[in-house]
């Protein structure tokens, strides 16, 4: 039921011409409703990892060699200001976790840029604290979710991108291509399979990963084109995610980390000026149009970031190509740089026990 809710709040937001409606409404609505304590639980975990499998299937269909190719012109800049917002990213952390004497791996992990659920799902594993981690980066995805639209607004005015305002959904377009029920069935392969082929790989945030690879390999073939999700199907995915991402601002995570709000507040401000000034820069040397370079550089945030591209008609394959390649690459590396890091470092385990229950006594 709040999905419909949210479902049908969207399109009045977008007859309001609000960017990205489905994704912003969701997710304000979700967060209003985990603070306020009126919803106490989160959105089921098959339906969290249906949408994954969706939306991975979505990012999937632009890493083809045809997209790819529109972006190799501007390879080696990207690349740079892609180093360059996780270095920003990483050296906020620690200082964030200088000052308030929290530990750099819980700060890295909650700032890093890329792959949210799956950085929560290791977080663990990792020797961090969870808790943290989750709120420091869907405070970030928030963040990003609701400055990139009012980006867009800012820049193009209201009515950016938007077709038909209070057009009713048209049900009989759930993928794009000329046959539903063959598209819908390549879907609905691409989502099982891909999800089990990322679990046996052993890939991080396996529901998202493995579905966009084998999207990849299905369109890279030319076997068949015309699954991803379109319209009211793909405004579902956005919906779902926004509540996910809402749903996890309850009050227990606020308590918990209400000491590092302002720090966490202040550093993602920092980090998202600093991308803006990155996609100023590289609007310069790749002659490419800022809101795409803002679009592709922002730190994290994808899931926001496809739909405001989308519904602006902004160049969506470079920007789902440089944020896809950085979310896998960050979910993929991250756990190896930090156990190395671990490793180089003395100490750490006794250190994790008495910030922890520093943390527990600060509690009580």
């Amino acid at each position: 039921m709040l999905t419909i809710a949210c479902y049908l709040l969207s399109e009045i937001g977008e007859m309001a011409s609000v960017p990205a409606p489905q994704l912003v409404v969701s997710l304000a609505v979700g967060a209003a409703l985990a603070v306020t304590g009126l919803v106490h639980r989160q959105v089921p975990a098959s339906a969290a990892r249906s949408s994954h499998a969706v939306l991975g299937a979505l990012m999937g269909s632009y890493l083809v060699p045809s997209q790819l190719a529109s972006a190799a012109g501007q390879a080696l800049a990207l690349t740079v200001v892609t180093a360059a917002t996780v270095a920003v990213c990483a050296g906020v952390a620690v200082l964030i976790a200088y000052r308030t004497r929290t530990r750099p791996v819980d700060a890295v992990l909650g700032l890093i840029p890329g792959g949210s659920a799956a950085i929560v799902a290791y977080a663990e594993d990792l020797g961090a604290d969870s808790r943290v981690v989750a709120f420091a980066q869907y405070l970030r995805v928030g963040l990003v979710a609701f400055s990139a639209p009012m980006v867009v607004l800012a820049l193009h005015g209201p009515g950016a991108g938007h077709t038909a305002p209070g057009s009713f959904p048209n049900l009989s377009h759930l993928v794009d291509s000329s046959h539903q029920l063959a598209g819908l069935a390549t879907l609905l392969f691409i989502c099982v399979a891909g999800s089990r082929v990322g679990r046996g790989c052993r890939l991080p945030a396996p529901s998202l990963l493995g579905p966009m690879l084998l999207a990849a390999a299905v369109l890279a073939t030319g076997i068949a084109p015309g699954f991803a999700p379109a319209g009211p199907l793909q405004d579902v995915v956005w919906v779902l995610v926004g509540l996910e991402v809402g749903l996890r601002f309850t009050r227990p995570a606020i308590r918990h980390i209400g000491h590092l709000i302002p720090h966490l507040f202040g550093g993602i401000v920092v980090i998202c000026l600093a991308c803006a000034g990155f996609a100023w820069i590289l609007a310069g040397l790749a002659g490419v149009p800022f809101l795409e370079a803002y679009l592709a550089t922002t730190p994290g945030g994808i899931n926001a970031v496809l739909a405001t591209a989308a519904a602006t008609h902004t160049n969506v394959p470079v920007v789902a190509v440089v944020q896809s390649l950085r979310l896998f690459l960050v979910v993929l590396l991250t756990p190896l740089a930090i156990r190395w890091a671990a490793r180089r470092m003395t100490g750490r385990p006794a250190e994790r026990t008495d910030v922890r229950n520093g943390a527990d006594d600060h509690r009580r």
